[in-house]
């Protein structure tokens, strides 16, 4: 296994400043989350994701992050990718959102250190569905690059994710900035939450 989970502290900055810059306007439990869809890819193969169309199944998790290749973002994604199991055993479909580029997550969902194939990544190229969750992104600085020395040239998401009922409602909001959480504990959290909506009890 060749994961990457030692990222440079300059990137670990950046991503903690862009949490700070926008978590504080992110929607809150009992909104309503805003549907979309976005183009897709999940192990390799590019589709257009329905938020709408995967709230008919149950619960969704949409997650929010920086950029694939990168520390944080590479331990999530992992994450996500052994716990899946768990979410399907509790109807809940997971998708994650960034402003990479669909060619840079075709190569990251069907990485087997990351997603995996287990898992679909939403491009948000242009950061209008973050915005419309109360998410502003900041611009990557000249020269950055992820994990494998390829540049990134564009715009960081803040690590955030909402659990989201099949009604539609938010019924939790996790932000790395105002909960202090580590990227394996979005998820660790938000599987909780789902088992609880599954067993029918208040998250």
């Amino acid at each position: 296994m060749k994961m990457h989970f030692a990222g440079s502290m300059a990137l670990g900055a950046l991503f903690a400043l862009a949490s700070a810059t926008a978590t504080a306007a992110a929607l809150t439990p009992g909104t309503t989350a805003p549907t979309f869809t976005a183009q897709a890819s999940q192990a390799g193969k590019q589709f257009t994701f329905s938020l709408a169309d995967a709230l008919k199944k149950g619960p969704v998790v949409v997650y929010f992050y920086p950029s694939a290749y990168t520390s944080g973002c590479d331990l999530e994604a992992h994450t996500f990718a052994v716990n899946r199991d768990k979410f399907d055993a509790a109807g809940a479909t997971i998708i994650g959102v960034s402003a990479d580029s669909i060619d840079r997550l075709d190569v990251f969902s069907a990485d087997p250190d990351y997603c995996a194939g287990k898992f679909p990544v939403a491009s948000d190229a242009e950061v209008k569905v973050a915005l419309s969750y109360g998410l502003e992104a900041m611009k990557a600085r000249p020269g950055m690059k992820d994990v494998r020395g390829v540049a990134i040239d564009h715009a960081f998401i803040p690590r955030t994710t909402f659990v989201i009922a099949g009604d539609g409602k938010i019924v939790a909001t996790l932000s790395s900035e105002t909960d202090h959480l580590r990227p394996d504990e979005h998820v660790k959290q938000a599987l909780a939450i789902v088992q609880k909506l599954h067993a029918g009890k208040a998250p």
